[in-house]
């Protein structure tokens, strides 16, 4: 049966709803940790700003303090389902690779949590979008980017090399002057000894796409930059995946500035593979299908995964590598200390008092928690997931 535009766009909207739904509880199933609440207390960036100012509107609860970065996501979508009008032969061909755009793990996540990879994410979408209708790069925008997110810096890089490919003299000028101003303002993270993370990074990128979507977009990304024609995206994916394995063979990176970078190309590789998958008679289509099954099949798990995650400290045999480990507990924590009538606490812990100050609990002399054992403690709190212990607080009443 074929479809209708309309009823794409209904589906569309449709699971854009459901997920956004999910996103909704499972933020408020989380808890603050600690680079959160050093954005929400101490830090001052646009980040702290954003996450702020929801808190000031909404209250400071979990949904608040997550809610723009889903706000975020959404718009992520929209402009990426706007950006993919017209670009498939088949109007379900854009269906699939949208929503597998709005299942990547990398993009769930980055939803979910406070960091700025959603944001970069959306304005990169944003900036490609303006280039898709117009024809021109804002540079309103390339300006306003220096000031929202050190990572833009490899925007301006790959915007460079887009420009010595194009021959454009106004473009390479300003994307280098960006690019050396961003340099200059946020520096480059150059400590610790040398060390090889290639590996590593690897396998940071198979959890952000699948593994097996992950090989693909690699595979993509080379075929493209030897046989087809290169456009925007890929320089931008593709400079932003070269340069995170380049520096993986001396340090450690942060994913998140290079990250939202490489997915935005997602659908844009997908359409590489329809084509591929549509030039062969059904016959030789068994390969596609195994890999389109595999890669639908570890996008649902991983969602999954993301709506139910509590329950799997019943099969690790260490609790602390459950994937979000240190976004638990602190509310249930805060909550106990409140049962108790305690406001005050003091604790050696500085992390884990920061987080309780984000659930009401403030620094003072009243009582003396510690996740460590000590002797004479008034009473232990234990905090369990489905009847499992979490961790041991033990409470001293100074």
């Amino acid at each position: 049966m074929i479809l209708k535009q309309k009823q794409y766009d209904y589906i569309f909207y449709t699971f854009l709803s459901i997920l956004v739904v999910v996103l909704l509880f499972v933020s408020n199933t989380l808890s603050i940790s600690y680079k959160e609440a050093l954005n929400v207390f101490i830090n001052t960036s646009v980040l702290t700003f954003i996450t702020n100012t929801s808190l000031y509107i909404f209250g400071q609860n979990d949904v608040a303090l997550r809610l723009p970065f889903i706000v975020f996501y959404i718009l992520s979508v929209l402009l990426m389902y706007k950006m993919t009008e017209n670009y498939f032969r088949y109007e379900k061909d854009r269906l699939i690779a949208i929503s597998i755009f709005m299942l990547l793990p990398g993009v769930i996540s980055a939803s979910l949590l406070v960091n700025s990879a959603i944001i970069v994410i959306f304005f990169t979408l944003l900036y490609l979008y303006y280039y898709e209708k117009n024809g021109t790069h804002s540079y309103i925008l390339l300006v306003l980017f220096l000031f929202i997110d050190n990572s833009f810096a490899i925007l301006f890089l790959a915007l460079f090399f887009y420009s010595l490919k194009n021959k454009d003299s106004k473009l390479m000028l300003i994307s280098l002057a960006l690019f050396s101003i961003s340099m200059y303002i946020y520096g480059f993270e150059t400590n610790g000894k040398p060390r090889g993370y290639f590996l590593d990074t690897f396998a940071i990128y198979s959890t952000i796409f699948s593994p097996f979507l992950f090989l693909y977009f690699v595979y993509s990304i080379y075929r493209i930059g030897l046989k087809e024609e290169k456009n925007l995206t890929w320089y931008i994916s593709s400079t932003a995946l070269l340069l995170s394995l380049l520096f993986s063979f001396r340090q450690r990176i942060y994913i998140e500035d290079f990250g939202p970078y490489v997915v935005v190309s997602l659908p844009f590789m997908l359409r590489s593979f329809f084509h591929s998958y549509r030039i062969r008679l059904d016959e030789f289509r068994r390969n596609h299908k195994i890999g389109v099954f595999l890669v639908i099949s570890m996008l649902i798990l991983n969602v999954s995964l993301t709506i139910i995650n509590k329950p799997l400290y019943l099969i690790l045999p260490n609790i602390k590598k459950h994937f979000v480990y240190k976004y638990h507990f602190a509310k249930e924590l805060a909550y106990e200390l409140k049962k108790r009538n305690i406001k005050y606490v003091y604790c050696d812990d500085r992390e884990l008092l920061l987080r309780l100050k984000f659930y009401g609990i403030e620094e003072g002399n009243g009582y003396y928690i510690s996740l460590n054992k000590f002797d004479e403690y008034n009473e232990k709190i234990t905090i369990k997931y489905y009847n499992k212990e979490l961790l041991d607080l033990f409470l001293l009443k100074l």
